[in-house]
């Protein structure tokens, strides 16, 4: 940009960008850049306020929750006020911190889910009410969610929910092999037998084995046509399952009510974690009744339920999943010991060294 920005006199070459004005938006107190296999130091150093071009950025901070729904009753916004303050305590990690920036927090009665006999049916109940009555609206699944911290978890809910559902369902296995194009495929060939992959769950691409029900809601995990909103991320209903694709009706974003095809896809994982490259051909949808806290960062739920059966584990994912709902009514948590008895408080991890020059 340099020449470009040099004009009239005016020489811009010793700026960074030539000058131009460039606008960074974040939150520093959401999920930080995820690093294969980091540790806490190589995630504070790939963030934006550890390079040197920060020095000559200016940092305007923004004031008011705007997902948080507004009252012109006096008593409800000082309820609001209040629950947002909550939140930003949560992204702030008020509260003494050991090493590795955890800290307990006590979490609010009116929040909690404290039903011990069947915890987890009391948290469908409150994010999916009169689920199979409901589930036949067209717009009940696309404000709610319940998230979890790991894939084993999410998996554990949405295997759940989808026994509830009724009617037949229907198996989707995939095809899986080492990628020609990596310089030891025929040596990993032999050593990666087909059991091997299969077994593979890593994030970004759909299991081996999908079973899906006509009712269900997925997400879409690949870019497919971004004009037509197929995008990551994007919620969608099950209509009709075809022998190799999935009809579905669009739930989220602008091409909400779109019929669309979803097909099978060749699809590489990009784990940098995997030593090897392998091909996976399977229809790019997960079942999501449940999500990843990591996935939901963006979204906005009239009703969201956190379970933690494991507390959570990295810099900004409890401060992510308490602020995607819209109402504090909205908001239940379940949360569990290592022998599945509900607790009144959980683990939060800040890593409070990134807010350094903010």
């Amino acid at each position: 940009m340099r020449d470009i920005m040099s004009y009239d006199g005016v020489d811009n070459t010793d700026k960074p960008f030539g000058g131009v004005t460039v606008v960074l938006g974040g939150d520093f107190r959401q999920i930080l850049s995820v690093i294969g296999r980091g540790n806490r130091e190589d995630i504070l150093a790939s963030s934006v306020n550890s390079s040197k071009l920060w020095s000559h950025c200016k940092v305007l901070t923004l004031i008011t929750n705007m997902r948080l729904c507004s009252s012109t009753v006096r008593s409800k916004r000082v309820e609001i006020r209040k629950f947002a303050e909550w939140i930003l305590s949560i992204g702030d990690g008020i509260g003494s911190a050991n090493e590795s920036g955890e800290i307990n927090v006590p979490i609010p009665d009116e929040l909690l889910i404290k039903d011990s006999s069947d915890p987890l049916c009391s948290l469908v109940d409150f994010v999916y009410p009169n689920f199979l009555q409901n589930m036949k609206i067209s717009n009940f699944f696309e404000e709610r969610g319940i998230l979890a911290p790991t894939l084993e978890d999410v998996d554990h809910v949405n295997e759940f929910l989808l026994s509830l559902v009724p009617g037949d369902e229907k198996e989707y296995i995939s095809s899986d092999s080492v990628c020609k194009s990596d310089d030891n495929s025929e040596v990993q060939s032999e050593w990666f037998t087909t059991e091997f992959l299969n077994d593979i769950k890593c994030s970004g691409i759909p299991n081996h084995k999908l079973i899906f029900k006509v009712g269900c809601p997925v997400m879409l995990m690949r870019n497919i046509d971004q004009a037509a909103g197929l995008c990551n991320g994007t919620r969608l209903i099950v209509d009709n399952l075809g022998k190799n694709f999935i009809g579905a009706t669009v739930i989220t974003g602008k091409n909400t009510g779109e019929k669309v095809i979803i097909p099978r896809m060749n699809l590489v994982p990009s784990d940098p974690g995997l030593p090897f490259k392998f091909t996976r051909r399977q229809i790019p949808l997960a079942l999501c009744f449940a999500m990843t806290i990591n996935k939901s960062q963006g979204q906005s739920l009239s009703h969201v339920g956190i379970y933690l059966s494991k507390p959570v584990f990295t810099h900004g994912q409890l401060y992510v999943a308490v602020s995607r709902v819209t109402s504090k009514k909205g908001l239940k948590m379940l949360i569990l010991d290592e022998e599945n008895h509900v607790c009144t408080e959980t683990t939060n991890v800040v890593y409070r060294d990134v807010f350094r020059n903010v």
